[in-house]
């Protein structure tokens, strides 16, 4: 085979196009998480500095809490599943849990977000619902206690900022 100027320029793209490739390759192999390595999914504000407050401790005594900025951790049982706007969160062990929102409307959470660690910062807020509100609420899987007249009085948390841990395959 003769070697020529043709035969020189369709091996010097071929050798461009496998280092390209080999570069890809290696990138997306770093960015892979690796075995038993849990990815962390955020949304909002960056979780800061504020105290970890013991779920069930503040659901026991949320006055404690009133107007005070604080760090939850738990499991999400359940997310809305149109959007992510909400989600429950409850700690182990603990049959109930508080619905958490987000500030101001403006980041959601995976849909399939159930199941995963949690970690939030925000507030406690507490919330009046008209029938029509508790109904539509109700309707998308949300947890609420009626009062005689219809209405739903009901304790949450605005979080600012959410982190979640998926578990790696096979944990």
């Amino acid at each position: 085979m003769q070697f020529n100027s043709v035969n020189g320029t369709a091996l010097a793209v071929f050798v461009a196009i496998a280092a390209i490739v080999a570069v890809a390759l290696a990138a997306a192999a770093s960015l892979a998480p690796t075995a038993g390595a849990q990815q962390v999914v955020t949304r909002g504000d960056a979780i800061g500095d504020s105290p970890l407050v013991d779920l069930a401790a503040a659901l026991a005594d949320p006055a404690a809490y009133a107007g005070e900025q604080v760090v939850l951790e738990g499991t999400v049982v359940k997310a809305c599943q149109m959007k992510g706007c909400w989600m429950e969160l409850t700690a182990a062990g603990a049959a109930r849990g508080i619905r958490v929102t987000f500030k101001d409307y403006g980041f959601f959470v995976p849909t399939d977000s159930a199941g995963q660690a949690a970690r939030l910062e925000g507030t406690f807020e507490t919330n009046f619902f008209s029938p029509e509100d508790a109904d539509h609420l109700i309707e998308e899987g949300v947890s609420l206690v009626r009062n005689p007249d219809g209405t739903a009085t009901e304790l949450s948390f605005v979080a600012s900022g959410v982190e979640l841990r998926i578990p790696a395959a096979g944990q």
